[in-house]
């Protein structure tokens, strides 16, 4: 049986400095995106596209999503699996290029988390329940470039 799952926000402009977008160099690129009942986040774009380089950008997002998708995925199964995790960190980076035309598109996202278990004897189970993941991650599952995993795990001293 499948389920549908619907997802709706506001993404709001915040950057006109008066007089909208009569050039290239006269708009801020920032915005707010609103989601009911939850923070506000900040957004521009990137730096490298006249962005403000202290809020968050739609590349940030998606490698964060990337990230925090297999992240959830990844200690449910630990979970079901009897792996006890107690530290999970993971220091993601992606490959973004700039096509011809003026646009771009992600070509990598890489995870690198580093778990920690709680014994030894969970470290095997642990690697390879990042590859299960990364196969139930919805946001995985949607993009159309590898994310590749190089996973550490550590025992809990």
């Amino acid at each position: 049986m499948s389920k549908q799952h619907n997802y709706k926000l506001i993404v709001k402009w915040t950057g006109n400095n008066g007089t909208g977008t009569s050039n290239y160099a006269a708009f801020e690129r920032s915005h707010s995106i609103l989601i009911d009942n939850k923070v506000e986040i900040l957004g521009s774009s990137d730096p490298a596209f006249r962005g403000d380089k202290t809020k968050h950008n739609p590349e940030d997002l998606l490698l964060a999503s990337v990230s925090s998708c297999h992240m959830l995925w990844y200690l449910h199964l630990c979970t079901v699996a009897g792996v006890i995790v107690t530290d999970y960190i993971d220091n993601a980076t992606s490959i973004m290029i700039e096509t011809s035309n003026g646009g771009g598109k992600f070509t990598e996202i890489t995870l690198h988390p580093t778990v920690t278990v709680a014994n030894s004897s969970m470290t095997e189970k642990a690697n390879e329940l990042h590859k299960k993941a990364n196969e139930l991650c919805f946001v995985a599952n949607s993009l159309n470039f590898p994310v590749c995993h190089k996973p550490t795990c550590i025992t809990k001293s």
